[in-house]
C-alpha cells in the first residue's frame, strides 16, 4: 500500500465542503512540485506561493533551497492554512485572499527585502471569472520584481489565464511540462509581463 501524502484527507474534506474553492480533490504530487520548481528563475530566491494546500509545493520549495526567511505562503482555507503552519513551523505562512497579496506582504514584512523573484500558484485559476483573474494576477505582479515569473498548473488542456486579462495586464504565456502522473493530471504555464513602455 503506498503511504498517504501529508494532508491529503484534510485536502480532500476542504475539497468535499467547498469544491470550488478548492481547486482539486487531492494534494498536488511530487511530480508535478518538480515540474513547478523546475520554471522558477535560475536565479530566484525570494518566492510567493499562492494556495500551499497541504504544502507539497512548499516542502519541494524548501527542499529545492529556498530559505524559510524567503519563501511566503498565502492559504485562504483556516483548516489548511492551521496545517500549513503546524507543518512549516519556520516558514511565513499567512491566512488571506490572495487579492490582497501586497497588504500582506507589506505588513508581514516580507516585502521590506525587495520584491519577489516568482510567484507559485495552486489557485484554480481556471474555474474562475475574468475580473476575479484579473483582481488576482495585478495583486501577483505587483509584489514581484520586474521581469519575475508567475507559475501556475491547471488541470484543463488550455492556458487558464482568459485572453482578456492577458491583455489587460500585458502577459506573456510560455507552455511548461504536462504531468501525466499528478492526479488530476496537469499542465504547468509561466506567466511574464511586458516591460511598462
Amino acid at each position: 500500500m503506498q503511504p498517504r501524502k501529508p494532508g491529503a484527507w484534510t485536502f480532500f474534506r476542504q475539497w468535499l465542503k467547498n469544491p470550488l474553492r478548492t481547486a482539486a480533490v487531492a494534494p498536488s504530487g511530487p511530480e508535478l512540485a518538480a515540474a513547478m520548481i523546475a520554471e522558477l528563475p535560475d536565479d530566484a530566491r525570494r518566492i510567493i506561493e499562492l494556495g500551499g494546500g497541504t504544502g507539497a509545493i512548499t516542502r519541494a520549495l524548501l527542499d529545492a533551497g529556498i530559505a524559510d526567511r524567503d519563501l511566503l505562503v498565502l492559504e485562504l482555507n483556516e483548516e489548511l492554512h492551521a496545517h500549513l503552519h503546524r507543518r512549516f513551523p519556520q516558514a511565513q505562512v499567512l491566512l488571506g485572499d490572495a487579492r490582497s497579496l501586497p497588504a500582506l506582504a507589506r505588513a508581514n514584512g516580507y516585502l521590506d527585502a525587495g520584491p519577489a523573484d516568482a510567484v507559485v500558484s495552486g489557485l484554480g485559476l481556471l474555474t474562475m471569472p475574468p475580473p476575479l483573474q484579473r483582481s488576482l494576477l495585478a495583486a501577483a505582479f505587483e509584489c514581484l520584481r520586474p521581469g519575475g515569473s508567475f507559475v501556475q498548473f491547471t488541470y484543463g488542456p488550455a492556458a487558464p489565464v482568459a485572453d482578456t486579462v492577458m491583455r489587460e495586464l500585458r502577459l506573456h504565456v510560455r507552455r511548461g511540462e504536462f504531468v501525466l502522473r499528478n492526479v488530476p493530471p496537469a499542465t504547468v504555464y509561466v506567466y511574464t509581463r511586458e516591460a511598462a513602455a
